[in-house]
């Protein structure tokens, strides 16, 4: 755009601001955006990597590229999404303590300008990521000098996000800070100003921050090797050194200005520098230099010859490359001097007595120390570094290196440019309210990724597969619909469900700040249900008593009386077979107020006796969910039988119609297929859950917008047998509704002389007599019916003890049916 509208644009920026902040920024959208471009720059082949390259000289493209690529993945802005705000979603308005309606969130700061440097290509883009993934508006100033690069890679940003959140909040300059009109308009209106540069460029900034801005200085810095005695003599870590001297020319803060040895001796400096720069110039002659600038080598010069005038006064002594590409400078005084870079080292004194005070006066300077010693020498340097000003320690040769979600210059990039905000609401009104944000809009979502619909056995064969990086906490499937599956996490990926998962129990009304919960999930074989809810509850500051399911139902029960449990978590086939065996004993103790189930679903006439005959006033799912996936769904004060808000926190849910892979219409019955947007390992897109279901149209009545979905059943639940398919629950709701019958159910299909046979099996406590139920589902289901007549089916009621029932051996769970063909 010509002058006169980039000046027009720029004064309206508060304008801009105000608009689009009111429209959140979800950080998956970021993180999406960032994983698709990162892709790109990992692939040499891409057409964006071909745009980019173009930008940067041959010698720079591939590290810088690389550089990008490794910073943008979705792991990497994870960890540092979790290291710096403290989780994945910190934008959202969430108790930090379950037991108080307190809600906290990080908050963008506003209008977030970035002044960035010259020498460094990928720090434009990658402030700008961070100042997005605080949800600011970002405008980025780079010098007219500078090449394309920040704005070509922030437009494939916006690109890639199908939600436009992303474009309409970065802003992306190149003009001289000649223009000061400019400046002024960007800084004048900025509620943080991220200053790259020297102290004069930070200094000119700040003068035109308005009062109150936040200025993020990151100005140059210094940094240094320590070495040990025992370090010093080892030529494997002078090479070491020396390839950190090299590398960028020394061009970066972290790469190293001055070599100290823990030492008073001029003498030991002198024969160490002359050694070291031994070591430099093998390196430096294997690493071609680039030839520096006219001021560049101007300064090298300058410093080099008055280090060789002090020579004779026995203070210095140089020792130089024959064609100028290195120099080491050995001064017999410890105080900290800045080296003119391009491979030139100082060697000093500092003994480890006098590192703090003779240090400490730089401190607003300092930045690295690459430690070389033994684990002592490291833990007690360290400290007195630290006290000095050093904000990062590292072993000698990786310098330049970091780690995923490190601190810069002693702080998170992200908190500086974020605000901690919070909202204190009355306790009993929103006791039940885990997320503001939800009784405002519909969660923003990006849409399903374009790939083929995956299925369980896609899953397993993944697996094998897996990066061992990704591959932290390993469950198995409860085996209830087949064969045990295997599913891998990291332990980011878990904490992360397992955060959305207690927010979930919150919206389902449990209290816990009030509720003494008994945990009784099946617990061992690799089964995750009580881990889970174990560490669910861990999360809310619950009181929690972690019994896990028993055999010794009388054990439980006494347990239960004796702590004062009024709480209970468990498969609803393990709970009511505690409730029937301790009947009189729980009946007495009248306490249990509130019980929360997974995996299956209680009757209605189950929840009657719960109600009448025990007292207990809330039945309600604790999650909808599954051990591939995680936790999928929860249900609220307001959600009744099997409907469930999703958690779009984690997951993306399509509904495909039952026999085609195509959209069902809202509301219409569809097969269920969760794309899983927070996992960092065993990816999950698309995955067929095999359970089906239904939306739920509009307004849900606990004023949360989050969507909401009706579980239907699995497709296990519909069998193929005499020709026909026979639903389960069917067969499940013909009895209850005409017979009046309320306890478990089981259907046994097996293979006949001449004909199958199927067998349902009911508990003789509710079904004394199995003819009338035979008769009674004859003339109640059709199919039943018709098969026998056509002599395809031979069908039989059977009443057995409970105990009688096939359960699952890790989760308990009913096998609902057990097919033996």
């Amino acid at each position: 755009m010509d002058d006169t509208e980039a000046g027009r644009r720029l004064a309206g920026l508060a304008e801009l601001t105000a608009r689009v902040l009111a429209r959140p920024l979800p950080t998956d959208v970021v993180l999406g955006a960032c994983a698709a471009v990162s892709r790109d720059l990992a692939d040499p082949g891409s057409a964006l990597y071909g745009r980019l390259a173009g930008q940067l000289t041959a010698a720079e493209a591939a590290a810088t590229l690389a550089e990008l690529a490794g910073a943008l993945t979705w792991q990497a802005l994870e960890r540092k999404l979790r290291r710096e705000l403290g989780g994945l979603r910190p934008e959202r308005l969430t108790r930090p303590d379950g037991r108080e309606t307190v809600y906290e969130s990080w908050a963008p700061v506003g209008l977030l300008v970035h002044i960035a440097p010259g020498n460094a290509a990928a720090v434009a883009p990658l402030s700008v990521v961070e100042g997005l993934l605080a949800g600011n508006v970002n405008v980025l100033k780079t010098s007219s000098s500078d090449t394309a690069l920040a704005q070509g890679l922030l437009a494939a940003l916006g690109d890639a996000d199908p939600t436009g959140l992303i474009s309409e909040r970065v802003v992306a300059l190149r003009f001289p800070s000649s223009r000061q009109d400019w400046l002024q308009a960007l800084c004048g209106q900025a509620d943080a100003i991220a200053a790259w540069g020297g102290e004069d460029a930070v200094r000119a900034v700040s003068e035109l921050a308005p009062p109150g801005c936040r200025v993020v200085e990151w100005g140059h810095r210094i940094s240094f090797a320590y070495l040990t005695r025992q370090a010093w003599g080892d030529d494997s870590i002078l090479d070491a050194l020396a390839e950190d001297v090299c590398r960028f020319e020394q061009q970066a803060c972290s790469s190293p200005q001055v070599v100290y040895l823990d030492t008073p001796d001029a003498g030991e400096v002198f024969a160490f520098a002359g050694r070291f720069a031994e070591r430099l110039a093998k390196v430096s002659d294997a690493r071609r230099a680039p030839l520096p600038g006219p001021a560049e080598q101007a300064e090298i010069t300058t410093v080099q010859q008055l280090a060789r005038l002090e020579q004779h006064l026995g203070l210095t002594r140089v020792f130089a490359a024959d064609d100028g590409s290195w120099r080491v400078m050995a001064d017999t005084r410890p105080a900290l001097d800045a080296s003119p870079l391009h491979r030139s080292v100082w060697v000093k004194p500092l003994p480890r007595h006098t590192v703090t005070a003779t240090l400490r006066p730089m401190r607003r300077y300092l930045q690295t120390a690459a430690v070389g010693g033994s684990r002592a020498d490291v833990a007690e340097l360290s400290r007195a570094l630290f006290a000095a000003g050093v904000t990062r320690v590292t072993p000698v040769g990786s310098m330049l290196e970091g780690y995923e979600g490190e601190p810069h210059d002693g702080v998170y990039a992200l908190q500086r440019y974020s605000r901690r905000v919070s909202v204190r609401a009355p306790g009993e009104e929103f006791r039940s309210v885990a997320c503001l944000d939800d009784l405002v809009a519909p969660p923003v979502l990006p849409p399903a990724p374009q790939a083929p619909l995956l299925g369980k056995e896609g899953v397993q064969r993944a697996l094998a597969s897996l990066d061992p990086r990704h591959a932290h906490l390993y469950f198995r499937s409860g085996g209830s619909t087949g064969t045990p599956a295997l599913s891998v996490f990291t332990c980011d990926d878990y904490d992360n469900q397992m955060c959305a998962a207690a927010d979930g129990l919150l919206a389902a009304g449990f209290d816990p700040a009030r509720d003494r919960a008994a945990n009784l999930f099946y617990c061992g074989g690799m089964y995750g249900s009580f881990i889970s809810f174990f560490s669910i509850l861990e999360r809310l500051n619950a009181t929690q008593i972690p019994m896990a399911a028993g055999p010794d139902h009388a054990m439980t029960a006494e347990a239960l009386v004796t702590y004062r449990a009024d709480t209970l978590f468990g498969m609803p086939s393990y709970l009511w077979q505690l409730f029937h065996a301790e009947a009189d004993r729980l009946r007495a103790y009248g306490g249990i107020r509130k019980v929360f189930y997974g995996g299956e679903h209680f009757t209605a006439e189950q929840r009657r006796v719960l109600t009448e005959e025990f007292g207990v006033e809330v039945i309600r799912s604790a999650a909808y969910g599954s051990t591939d996936l995680g936790p999928l769904g929860y249900q609220c004060t307001a959600c009744e039988g099997s409907v469930h808000h999703v958690l779009t926190d984690l997951h993306t849910l399509e509904i495909l119609d039952p026999h085609t892979d195509r959209p069902v219409v809202p509301g219409e019955p569809g097969r269920l297929v969760f794309t899983s947007r927070t996992r960092a390992g065993q990816r999950l897109d698309r995955y067929e859950i095999g359970d089906l279901g239904r939306t739920v149209e509009g307004a849900c009545p606990c004023g949360s917008h989050v969507p909401r979905l009706e579980l239907l059943g699995r497709y296990g639940d519909v069998v193929r047998v005499g020709t026909y398919f026979v639903n389960y629950r069917r067969i499940l709701r013909a009895v209850q509704e005409r017979l009046g019958y309320h306890g478990e159910m089981q259907l046994l299909v097996a293979s006949g002389s001449d004909r199958e046979v199927l067998t349902v099996r009911l508990d003789e406590q509710y079904a004394s007599d199995p003819e009338a139920a035979r008769e009674g589902l004859v003339a109640e289901v059709t199919e039943l019916a018709s098969a026998e007549a056509e002599g395809l089916l031979a069908f039989a009621v059977e009443t057995v003890r409970r105990e009688t029932f096939e359960r699952t051996a890790t989760s308990g769970k009913l096998r609902t049916v057990i097919d033996l063909r």
